[in-house]
């Protein structure tokens, strides 16, 4: 991890951070302990884990070449106790004091010039849980890589395979020239190639931009945060797609479709007047050898038909939308643009980046990402995880984010939202439950 460069993305990440658009990924995991809850052990557990991850320990050390590069660094006083922190929960005025404090706590940015993670350890939620908060820069990792870093602070399981973050290092990035060497004929194709794939998604992305005012659900930023928790029963959207068809993220998607469609009904918007637009952020892991540590994602724009009152329709209209993307492939189209960001030289984003950020209601209104768990049952220290709800950045004047976890018969999903555009998170999480319950009435 020591040395290596960042990416054009992931310097990218870091660019567009600011106070009211902190650039990372966040998570609440909550555990039932089968005893009383000891806050200096796992404290003490999770800080001998955390030194054991090299992704972890390292910081951002800026170069002037390339201009605008960055590359990570040991930190020489590397303390990971200074990372986590304990607190107990007050309940006497919150209706939910879990997603209040998080919601707060996840808000706060980051200190740049330190490692850029923290972990919060939080009692007091009835019987013998606990949850554990954690937030990852984006610059760090993808949300692939931030569920290896979360496995290893997590208990060891056996029937996982899987090579510890601590155990291996990723591999270092190699140069423009490097390449070239290797092998200048094939490299030079596979440059142009992808110069000609550049340039298709430049393309797009001018002719998906929408002219003002743009999202029907824009806002002004804000540093205000709402956090929303809400589950749902796998066998629930297992049932919808054994009679209507599509993936269990075709189904989710029309879900969320629904529950904003209802929100925006609520807020005195009209739905009616269009749909809005998903950037849905897609793992390139695979193609591009996955060795590496940091970002490594394309993403597709989907319909969210908010304007549809048939929820049936909803369904069949996200299927088409999906089946179009992957038809089309992940490098290819305007929700491709994180590749291209990342073909981008750094020095670009330097400059462009946070003007960029704020543009990004031209594309799309709303970001909904799946952070893909294993199937098994987790643990800390002996403690079952029993719910895990995953958050991602909320961009420059979106009102909310939504990420979603399947964990054992369960699907997670976590609200990000603007706490200025969205006082009140829980009707949208209610939504959610409605719209299920909407297309499960549709089967016999």
């Amino acid at each position: 991890m020591h040395g290596e460069r960042l990416s054009p993305l992931d310097v990218a990440f870091l660019c567009m951070e600011s106070t009211t658009t902190p650039m990372h990924m966040g998570a609440v995991a909550v555990f039932r302990s089968r005893e009383q809850v000891d806050p200096e052990r796992l404290s003490a557990l999770l800080t001998a884990r955390a030194m054991r991850i090299p992704r972890l320990r390292v910081r951002v050390k800026h170069s002037r070449s390339p201009i605008g590069g960055a590359s990570w660094a040991d930190d020489p006083g590397f303390d990971p106790a200074q990372h986590i922190e304990t607190h107990r929960l007050s309940t006497l005025y919150e209706e939910d004091p879990l997603a209040a404090h998080a919601a707060r706590w996840l808000a706060t940015p980051l200190d740049l010039s330190r490692p850029l993670w923290r972990l919060q350890l939080v009692t007091g939620l009835p019987g013998d849980s606990f949850a554990l908060l954690l937030k990852l820069h984006h610059a760090l990792t993808d949300g692939t890589g931030a569920v290896a870093v979360a496995l290893g602070l997590l208990d060891d399981v056996p029937a996982l395979s899987r090579t510890s973050t601590a155990e291996r290092e990723p591999a270092k990035r190699k140069s423009f020239v490097d390449h070239l060497l290797e092998n200048p004929w094939a490299r030079a194709s596979s440059t142009m190639g992808k110069a000609a794939e550049s340039a298709g998604i430049a393309s797009s992305v001018l002719l998906a931009a929408r002219p003002y005012p743009m999202s029907p659900i824009a806002t002004a930023n804000s540093t205000s945060r709402e956090l929303g928790f809400t589950t749902i029963d796998s066998a629930d959207v297992r049932r919808v797609r054994s009679v209507h068809g599509g993936t269990t993220n075709d189904v989710v998607l029309a879900v969320l479709a629904g529950a904003l469609r209802t929100w925006m009904r609520n807020r005195g918007r009209r739905p009616e007047n269009g749909p809005l637009r998903a950037l849905v952020p897609v793992s390139v892991r695979a193609r591009e050898g996955g060795g590496q540590g940091g970002n490594l994602l394309s993403g597709y724009l989907t319909d969210l038909p908010v304007e549809l009152d048939d929820p049936v329709e909803r369904l069949c209209a996200v299927r088409r939308s999906m089946d179009r993307n992957k038809a089309a492939g992940s490098v290819r189209g305007a929700g491709a643009l994180p590749v291209l960001a990342g073909r981008v030289p750094a020095g670009v984003h330097k400059l462009a980046t946070r003007f960029a950020g704020q543009a990004a209601p031209l594309l799309f209104d709303t970001v909904v990402t799946n952070v893909p768990l294993p199937g098994i049952s987790l643990t800390l220290d002996g403690a079952r995880m029993r719910q895990m709800y995953p958050f991602v950045p909320l961009a420059p004047h979106h009102s909310v984010g939504v990420a979603i976890s399947s964990y054992r018969k369960s699907i997670h999903i976590g609200l990000q939202a603007n706490g200025d555009a969205v006082a009140d998170i829980g009707s949208l999480t209610d939504a959610v439950g409605k719209s299920l319950a909407e297309l499960l009435g549709t089967c016999p």
